[in-house]
């Protein structure tokens, strides 16, 4: 990592400022490599920054378009349409998984809960065998290891 704090480019709109100031201050305080951040209210674009490396040896500095995995963030819309499901009484959270995905009962799993899925709280930290990208995005090979795991 290069020992100077890393330059942020991009635009803040003033109204903002303090997503500006938080952004930086990763860098600055808590040794953040490479990020970008962007925020879009009521259809305008009011942040838009980046900065950093894009890789650890800081050889490659982040660009407005780097691309990076974001792995975690369909957790917060899951839940969400798992509670409006719930809410309208058409997911029940204390159902077994396997009631809504029969395979899923596979290898162990037959009591792992709806909510126990929701808090990761099931016991599946992630697939055993290596799964390479393209097989990720092949639906029925990753849904059918998911319901294979133990």
């Amino acid at each position: 990592m290069s020992p100077q704090v890393p330059q942020v480019h991009g635009h803040c709109d003033a109204r903002f400022s303090s997503v500006r100031t938080a952004f930086e201050e990763n860098f600055r305080e808590r040794g953040e490599l490479g990020a970008a951040v962007a925020v879009v209210r009521d259809g305008e674009t009011v942040v838009d920054l980046w900065g950093g490396w894009a890789d650890a040896a800081g050889t490659r500095p982040w660009e407005r378009e780097t691309l990076v995995n974001v792995w975690s963030t369909s957790k917060g819309p899951t839940a969400l349409c798992a509670h409006i499901l719930a809410d309208r009484g058409l997911l029940d959270l204390d159902a077994p998984v396997a009631a809504y995905w029969p395979e899923f009962a596979a290898a162990g799993k037959e009591s792992v809960l709806v909510r126990h899925l929701l808090s990761h709280r099931a016991g599946l930290s992630g697939l055993r065998e290596p799964h390479s990208l393209e097989q990720l995005c092949d639906w029925e090979l990753t849904v059918a290891r998911l319901a294979a795991q133990e």
